[in-house]
């Protein structure tokens, strides 16, 4: 290192020999200088990528029972920090045209508290509705928490701000409520999407507020998107995960029935909802993946936005094809990001290798988050499949253990493969040279997807 900045010394201070005045630096000088900041900032992305990637759980996880097994539930309880609890009622929501209206009349409705936790919150038609709902029921005496990220709101305007503000909306930005306010990573963002309505209805997944949501995924100006809507004594533990960040953000606590009603059965869904970030649960959410992969005897279905699995989920996800499990994935054939998508297909080798099916979402933007297992267990929530979810993102995550939300998950998931096209292995491997290796350069930074 002491001879590498002699180098840049001389390069900046070059003495001539006889005179010792300044010289010019020559061509090989400026290039040992360019090489050498290259190189360095190599090794500084090097170390950060390695510091941000999930890599507490490094062996595969191997289990012999399937999520049937009284055996399953009870252990991924403890393991992500939130136990099964019985007497739920669940509804998934396919896009906009279903799940913002459910959302804007619980809200509407609303007696007493409303916590809300997003990620993008952009201007335009669904913005609006949102702001006026919650002026409207803050005016109206109810105590409305809402809780936003700063890299997510970069074209949320001041003067709406401001609105939900003098309406008596609390309204705060995760971690920087002011520019100065700058976190230790800057790279952590909340990317949960929760919505609490009396503590005792919630709604989360992976859509945000903004116009993208809006309509019926027909056409590729908007997102095809997956919501779920829950009653019962498992919104409590969303209502934690909301209470945590808000901890985190304000300073303040969030207590009493307001917020944590005593809830009575609504129904017969046994569920789980967890949150998962680097400073709380961390890779909870790859745990919980990870381990629903591990107990899969029959059928995998994945639909997700960002499938960038790391090495052990790959390794993971052909064991299971190897023991005779059915293993679907469908991903965007068109999303927000090229570079994701080129880092995923330099993760699909092995996959498609193994027998794993690939489809690609054709008439929309695909964005859902969700996972069936052996017909029985769907896992629903913000997080996507990559190693930003997993390890870098705030998430939260529901797992639904019922055989009817199950089908439900399954005529949505076939529904999803009509409008798409498969990607073989074939095709894969005719990709011309430049695109793979496009593909591969993009995968070496898949830590950040």
């Amino acid at each position: 290192m002491a001879a590498l900045l002699e180098k840049i010394r001389a390069f900046r201070y070059a003495a001539s020999p006889r005179s010792g005045a300044e010289r010019k630096p020559s061509s090989a000088d400026s290039r040992f200088f360019w090489a050498a900041c290259i190189l360095s900032g190599i090794a500084v992305l090097a170390v950060f990528f390695w510091t941000t990637s999930a890599k507490i759980l490094k062996d595969p996880i191997r289990i012999n029972y399937g999520p049937t097994d009284p055996a399953f539930a009870s252990a991924l309880g403890p393991v992500v920090g939130a136990e099964f609890v019985d007497g739920n009622k669940v509804q998934l929501l396919v896009n906009g045209d279903s799940f913002f209206p459910a959302m804007l009349k619980e809200i509407k409705a609303a007696k007493k508290t409303i916590t809300f936790e997003t990620y993008i919150w952009a201007p335009g038609k669904i913005s609006e509705d949102f702001i006026f709902a919650l002026m409207e029921r803050a005016r109206n005496g109810v105590k409305v928490h809402v809780l936003v990220d700063g890299m997510g709101t970069l074209k949320f305007t001041d003067d709406d701000r401001d609105r939900l503000r003098e309406a008596g909306v609390e309204m705060y930005k995760y971690g920087r409520e002011h520019w100065w306010e700058v976190k230790p990573n800057i790279n952590h963002r909340t990317h949960r999407k929760i919505l609490v309505i009396d503590g005792a209805v919630g709604f989360t997944g992976g859509m945000c507020i903004d116009d993208k949501w809006a309509g019926n995924a027909d056409n590729n100006k908007v997102w095809r998107e997956t919501m779920v809507r829950v009653e019962g004594p498992v919104v409590r533990q969303m209502q934690a995960a909301f209470a945590t960040n808000w901890l985190q953000t304000t300073s303040h606590i969030l207590l009493g029935e307001e917020y944590f009603p005593k809830i009575k059965s609504t129904g017969s869904v046994l569920a789980q909802c967890y949150k998962s970030g680097p400073g709380e649960g961390p890779e909870y959410v790859r745990l919980g993946y990870l381990f629903a992969i591990a107990a899969a005897r029959k059928s995998i279905d994945i639909s997700n936005a960002y499938f960038v699995p790391d090495d052990l989920a790959i390794d993971m996800l052909v064991a299971a094809r190897q023991r005779g499990v059915k293993v679907r994935v469908v991903m965007p054939a068109k999303n927000d990001s090229r570079f994701g998508r080129a880092a995923a297909r330099s993760r699909l080798d092995k996959l498609l290798a193994a027998g794993v099916e690939f489809y690609r979402f054709e008439p929309a933007m695909f964005h859902p988050k969700t996972m069936s297992v052996d017909d029985v267990l769907v896992t629903i929530g913000s997080a996507n499949f990559d190693n930003r979810s997993f390890a870098i993102n705030d998430e939260v995550t529901m797992n639904i253990l019922d055989p009817r939300i199950a089908a439900d998950h399954k005529r949505m998931f076939e529904g999803d493969i009509k409008n798409s096209m498969v990607y073989s292995r074939e095709e894969h491997e005719a990709r011309p040279l430049y695109i793979k290796a496009c593909d591969q350069l993009c995968g070496l930074f898949r830590s950040q997807f």
